[in-house]
């Protein structure tokens, strides 16, 4: 919830409205194809590692339309819708998209490259061979539920062949808009908890930043995509010299 409405505010203005039912169709597709084609459409449109065989650089744009659970879009959207619909009626639908394209794009950009970063610290530990058979074969062995025994040509094959999917990065990235136009709004957290629109992003943010650096083997959360998203968003915005609200 916040405490903004500008004249001729809309409640679900024309980007924010098409955002939605383009990822309602996205996900309902990745549904229908695998029950009636046994196609999974991550495979096709999730993000990739850029060395994977299965990169293809269209998924830049398309990952972050593709979720993996009702529970997944839910909160993407939820989150799109109430924070999307202030900044879209505060900056209007173009930058509005352009905002929320770049974050998206800027969100992936960083994860890649924490990936880059991690799968060069594994790579030590293995031979060329080992590197090959993975990039190669690795990505069969998930979608048959199994991995690696050896726990870096495990780790290695996690980082080559899980795609990255959901719009997370992007949301994050209006999140920080929202904390830097509108500072002192307030965001009911969990819908009871009252607490200003600037401590709450920092507080996600540090929280993020924690996980990220802490993850564990069973966390498949892409917390450096959501840290890129609102870093990106703080440039833009910086770029952009958009003043506040209040």
């Amino acid at each position: 919830m916040q405490q903004f409405q500008p004249r001729g505010f809309s409640y679900l203005p024309v980007v924010v409205k098409n955002l939605l039912i383009i990822n309602g169709i996205f996900f309902l597709g990745t549904l229908v194809f695998e029950k009636a084609f046994d196609i999974d459409l991550v495979d096709y449109l999730g993000m990739h590692y850029f060395g994977s065989p299965l990169f293809k650089p269209y998924q830049i744009i398309t990952y972050m339309f593709m979720h993996g659970s009702i529970g997944h879009i839910f909160l993407n959207m939820f989150a799109l819708w109430m924070f999307g619909n202030v900044l879209e009626n505060f900056w209007g639908p173009k930058r509005f998209l352009t905002y929320y394209m770049i974050t998206g794009i800027g969100a992936i950009l960083v994860q890649m490259i924490v990936a880059y970063m991690q799968i060069k610290n594994v790579e030590v530990f293995l031979s060329q061979t080992q590197i090959s058979d993975i990039v190669s074969n690795g990505y069969n062995f998930l979608k048959e539920g199994k991995n690696f025994v050896d726990p870096a040509s495990a780790k290695l094959n996690l980082l080559y062949n899980i795609p990255t999917i959901g719009a997370s990065g992007a949301v994050f990235g209006l999140l920080l808009a929202f904390g830097m136009m509108f500072p002192n709004s307030i965001i009911y957290v969990y819908f009871a908890i009252p607490l200003k629109a600037k401590y709450f992003v920092i507080i996600y943010g540090l929280i993020e930043l924690f996980s990220g650096i802490h993850t564990s083997s069973n966390d498949n959360v892409a917390h450096f995509a959501h840290l890129g998203g609102m870093l990106f968003g703080f440039l833009l915005i910086k770029l952009w010299n958009i003043k506040r609200v209040n």
